[in-house]
């Protein structure tokens, strides 16, 4: 396939209000529910031929902007104007091919971002939706799935005109290289509040709505084999809790792994390193600690990034996902000592392909020091949203995602029904119907992706919008 030269002729922007089945506490903030941004784009052809293409992801407060005299109501505003300044950018611009349009725009974007006081993570938000809206729309129309799409370069990736680090790949072979997964295991989060078993829930807080409440009913109702367990950065409290979620998983047949999460709550290495060294001394967490297979964004972004990290041999990979914001950072992690980089379609999905091609190209030459992706989550809501983001995961050759919106929201919470059913019907095997309406389907901890093939940007079902609320326009910068 040639990568035609498109042009944006609509961008509409709406939002859907969700709420949670259970609190989700990660970092500083605990969440109850949200705002889910949905973008509906438009694009011509150079044969005239036109097309929608969509793409969703949540709002999420005290994620990619964590300052404390924020309040959650003026992140969804700093994200609103990402995405509004994306919408005027991309409306302007010329005939370009997909890849091109987020090449010529990421720069300027970035520096109209800084200039209204919006960091680099939030600055990409907006273009992260637009881009896959527009692949979306060009997939649906030249009839192609996204790994058929960039099996055969339809975006017109030229990965060195922005990554000049990657100016020698081969990146016809590689992208024609990559396998995408047709399964993949649900990692799933253990939040700061989450209960592990019954005895931690309180009289009267049963949820009783058909889903697992505490981690031990997670276990038996998906079969999970692989765990992310969200850090406080306070040994007092992280220490007995991890003993706790230890003596569970030990009662588990071998096998199963775990990440942590630090969500930048550590003052810096030495922090983590003190942790680790506490959890390796302590009997109860002798299977958990050689379980872990790394720890995530520990330090706080503002410092870790900021200085090489210091001999670290015995504690498992850094990984950075907060710290991610520029197209370069992970280039930058590496040099200072981290090993690893997260996924996230909220991120821009440009970039975790950047970010896989340099993990080949670089344990091609150093094997014996290998760096690595994994796929994280954002809230990443049933329908749109999962969907691409899965999409994403499976062409990048990650073997696990962290999954949570199955388990904190109840489906397709917020959504018109039809649409749910649209959604299950377009995809049987990562839904299933049930008596509350379609849920996600986890066999065995895994999800069944393969019908992520069909045309478009990880799904043929449009959203269904006549009555969602058009976004409101920003009030970023207060005041």
């Amino acid at each position: 396939m040639d990568a035609p030269r498109l042009r944006v002729t609509a961008v509409d922007l709406f939002e859907s209000t969700y709420r949670m089945r259970l609190p989700f506490r990660f970092g500083t903030i605990t969440v109850t529910g949200g705002q889910q941004a949905i973008v509906r784009l438009r694009i011509r052809l150079p044969d005239g031929r036109e097309g929608e293409g969509f793409a969703a992801d949540a709002l999420a407060a005290k994620w990619f902007d964590k300052d404390p005299r924020l309040s959650d109501e003026d992140n969804q505003h700093q994200l609103r104007a990402s995405l509004q300044q994306a919408r005027e950018a991309y409306l302007a611009a010329p005939p370009l091919s997909a890849f091109a349009l987020f090449a010529q725009h990421h720069g300027p974007l970035q520096q109209a971002g800084e200039r209204r006081g919006l960091n680099p993570l939030v600055a990409s938000y907006g273009p992260a939706l637009l881009d896959r809206a527009v692949l979306d729309a060009l997939c649906r129309l030249q009839g192609a799935g996204l790994w058929q799409a960039l099996h055969a370069n339809l975006p017109g990736i030229e990965a060195a005109s922005v990554a000049p680090d990657l100016a020698r790949l081969d990146l016809p072979a590689f992208l024609a290289g990559q396998q995408p997964l047709r399964r993949l295991a649900a990692r799933h989060t253990v939040g700061l509040l989450d209960p592990i078993t019954a005895a931690d829930v309180a009289a009267g807080a049963q949820v009783h709505d058909g889903l697992p409440q505490t981690l031990e009913e997670v276990i038996a109702a998906y079969g999970n084999r692989h765990f992310k367990i969200k850090l406080s950065g306070q040994p007092g409290a992280d220490l007995p809790r991890l003993g706790r979620i230890a003596a569970l998983l030990d009662t588990q047949p071998p096998g199963w792994a775990v990440t942590l999460d630090g969500n930048e709550q550590f003052e810096d290495a030495a922090a983590v390193l003190a942790l680790w060294r506490q959890m390796r001394a302590d009997p109860a967490l002798v299977s958990l600690c050689a379980a872990v297979r790394f720890i995530e964004q520990p330090i706080a972004r503002g410092r870790a990034l900021t200085a090489p990290l210091p001999d670290l041999h015995s504690l498992p990979p850094l990984l950075i996902d907060e710290s991610d914001g520029e197209l370069d950072a992970f280039v930058r992690a590496r040099q200072l000592g981290y090993r690893g980089v997260s996924t996230k379609a909220c991120k821009g999905f440009y970039k975790s392909i950047l970010n896989r091609a340099r993990c080949l190209l670089w344990n091609a030459a150093s094997p014996a020091d290998p760096c690595f992706m994994s796929a994280e989550d954002l809230t990443t809501l049933p329908g749109l949203a999962l969907q691409q983001d899965l999409a994403l995961v499976a062409w990048l050759g990650i073997g696990d995602v962290e999954r949570n919106a199955h388990h904190f929201v109840d489906g397709f919470q917020g959504r018109p029904a039809a649409e749910a059913q649209a959604f299950l019907a377009a995809h049987p095997d990562l839904y299933q119907a049930t008596p509350a309406g379609p849920r996600l389907r986890i066999v065995d901890g895994e999800l069944a992706v393969g019908s992520l093939a069909a045309a478009g940007f990880g799904t043929t079902v449009p959203p269904t919008l006549d009555e969602t609320p058009a976004m409101p326009a920003s009030a970023w910068p207060a005041g």
